[in-house]
């Protein structure tokens, strides 16, 4: 990479008459599986919000986990986003470069966001307003709450977004991938072609399965 910016810039300012490594190609190079949480992991950090956080933080985590929503799209849910039914329910949601999707509910996420909804004020814009200004929970102060609630349950790094990659791999596993892209915003199967590359975990569990020992 350096020596081809370098003999780029040469170029350009006619030190050279032509790019020596303008045939030169980089070795592709695998994109690696996103890191989630294990069944264990998820189970530790549910059982840490659940001893010790409020319905709000309970809520928040099982979102994430059920939804696989951005941080970004979270923080900025609103109220008038968010359709229950008894049987089935949706959030409305804009994600990248405006594009509006519905994320559907499951029972899960339908129970707890009940029971959430009932203690917002009436007058309440936010889903999950910021504790200290009322207006949008921040990026910030999400992965402040996820780093909490990990750190309690003895996990290591722990963002957001390892929440959303946790709901990426349990749904690949039970869903077409044309229907996860849908639902998780990708523009790409591409991207969504991630969650069905195993961790080198997940590797060494299949391979050992004709071990001999």
């Amino acid at each position: 990479m350096s020596l081809k910016r370098y003999f780029a810039w040469a170029l350009r300012t006619q030190v050279i008459q032509q790019d020596p490594t303008s045939s030169v190609k980089f070795a592709p190079k695998e994109a690696p599986a996103p890191r989630h949480l294990d069944d264990d992991e998820e189970g530790a950090l549910l059982a840490a919000v659940n001893a010790t956080g409020t319905l709000r933080d309970r809520t928040i985590i099982t979102l994430l986990l059920h939804t696989g929503l951005r941080a970004q799209e979270l923080c900025t849910l609103t109220c008038k986003q968010v359709h229950l039914g008894k049987r089935n329910g949706t959030l409305r949601i804009v994600g990248k470069r405006k594009k509006v999707r519905d994320v559907p509910l499951n029972a899960t996420a339908r129970s707890i966001l009940s029971a959430y909804l009932g203690t917002l004020p009436a007058e309440s814009c936010y889903l999950f307003p910021s504790e200290k200004t009322q207006g949008a929970l921040t990026e910030r102060a999400l992965g402040h709450l996820i780093t909490k609630y990990a750190r309690r349950a003895k996990l290591a790094d722990v963002s957001p977004h390892d929440l959303r990659h946790r709901f990426g791999y349990r749904m690949a596993e039970v869903v077409p991938l044309h229907r996860l892209a849908q639902i998780m915003g990708h523009d790409s199967l591409d991207t969504t072609m991630l969650y069905i590359r195993g961790t080198k975990q997940d590797l060494q569990q299949d391979v050992e399965k004709i071990s001999w020992v």
